[in-house]
């Protein structure tokens, strides 16, 4: 999986930095072409000779090369590699990448990097669970770093805990396994929906719900690192895409919604509908503000919105994948079982408004997933970006037949 493979390495200052010479020999045992980043602080704990004589490269610290002053460009870096990882990564370079800070070379190289970026922290067992830390690292994976949980064991300071760096041996494992998804999904085309619709009443006023987006950008991004082409049609959120392999299209009503997905749906191998589409729509639309004293609101008649996922349902062709949502309040699996069956679905994400942490506006929540077949999946509550990794592994299975 590493071979061929160019992989920046980030070195910070701490004890576990002389794993990092272990970690080196295995990348480049393995194939894969290593260049090492060093903090300043982490010359104090193992050489770059070192580094640089087992990764065959210069070591990179500063921003310029010595006397010449020619400029080590993190631009070109944070491009250059398919994946980062930086071991160890110490509690203060950690602080610092949650905050966006760019006050040395590799944090520049991080936040110019278009690759994916593993994190294995290194530090004492109450560095490590201080809340400061901890929220640091959550973070950093809502950005959508890759964390490699520290070991439990003896520490530097003769204490004994969770802190230690993950061996050199784990950390490639990951970057195996991370690197043995990111092309099996090359030459898919998959469209994704996200966020709400609004269905607007007057100029002003409309009608919605408060779905922000959060999961149906998470399913997008997970399929584009996993090479798919994306076609991501979303409502009005304030999210941002990230990856060029998505391409965004922005609507504001359900009506809006159904035309470009029917434009798109032929084309693609598959579709996550993830957006919340409103039920509802005014049957007559105020072409200027409604004023209190000359009209009341309290009667707006109502016509149902298109049912887009029904209408892919009946044009799915037998090789397209189409997985739906359901948001239930109560009866959840009778509900989305009933749905999956009617609306002819591959499979279905089941979530709960009752789950604590679960829903509309929230970084995490907890689903089931159902297939045609009835066979249901549960999952514990996760991040939603770790929730989209779960949902594309079994779309992406149902894709491959």
């Amino acid at each position: 999986m590493l071979k061929g493979k160019k992989i920046l390495l980030g070195v910070t200052g701490g004890i576990a930095a002389y794993k990092s010479a272990f970690l080196v020999r295995l990348l480049v045992k393995a194939g894969a072409d290593v260049r090492v980043i060093m903090t300043q602080m982490a010359h104090e704990f193992i050489t770059p000779l070192t580094l640089s004589t087992l990764s065959k490269h210069p070591v990179l610290t500063e921003f310029t090369k010595g006397k010449t002053g020619e400029w080590n460009n993190h631009v070109e870096l944070g491009s250059w590699g398919n994946a980062m990882i930086i071991a160890p990564a110490s509690a203060n370079t950690i602080s610092k990448m949650a905050e966006g800070r760019s006050d040395n070379l590799l944090l520049a190289v991080f936040l110019s990097a278009r690759c994916p970026v593993f994190l294995a922290p290194a530090m004492d067992l109450d560095m490590y669970a201080h809340k400061l830390t901890q929220e640091n690292i959550l973070r950093l994976k809502n950005a959508g770093v890759k964390i490699i949980a520290p070991g439990k064991g003896e520490l530097a300071s003769g204490l004994s805990g969770e802190g230690r760096m993950a061996e050199p041996e784990e950390i490639v494992s990951v970057l195996e396994a991370t690197m043995e998804k990111t092309n099996r999904l090359e030459g898919k085309k998959i469209l994704v929906t996200a966020g709400p619709t609004f269905e607007a009443i007057d100029p002003v006023r409309f009608i919605g719900n408060h779905s922000s987006g959060k999961m149906g950008f998470a399913i997008a991004g997970e399929l584009a690192a996993r090479g798919a082409d994306v076609v991501l049609i979303t409502g009005p959120v304030s999210l941002q895409t990230e990856n060029n392999k998505v391409k965004r299209i922005n609507v504001n009503t359900a009506a809006e919604m159904m035309k470009k997905c029917l434009k798109e749906f032929p084309s693609c191998n598959g579709a996550i509908m993830a957006a919340a589409v409103a039920d509802y729509r005014p049957a007559k639309i105020s072409k200027k503000k409604i004023k209190k004293e000359e009209q009341k609101l309290d009667e707006i008649k109502l016509v149902e919105t298109e049912d887009i996922l029904a209408s892919l349902g009946k044009l799915k062709k037998k090789k397209q994948v189409l997985a739906g949502f359901a948001l239930e309040t109560e009866n959840a699996i009778a509900n989305a079982k009933k749905k999956l069956k009617n609306k002819k679905l591959d499979m279905i994400i089941v979530n709960s408004l009752s789950e604590k942490g679960a829903g509309f506006g929230t970084d995490t929540n907890r689903i089931s997933i159902i297939d045609k077949n009835g066979k249901t999946s549960n999952f514990d509550l996760k991040l939603k970006k770790e929730v989209a990794s779960d949902i594309v592994d079994l779309f992406e299975k149902k894709l491959h037949g």
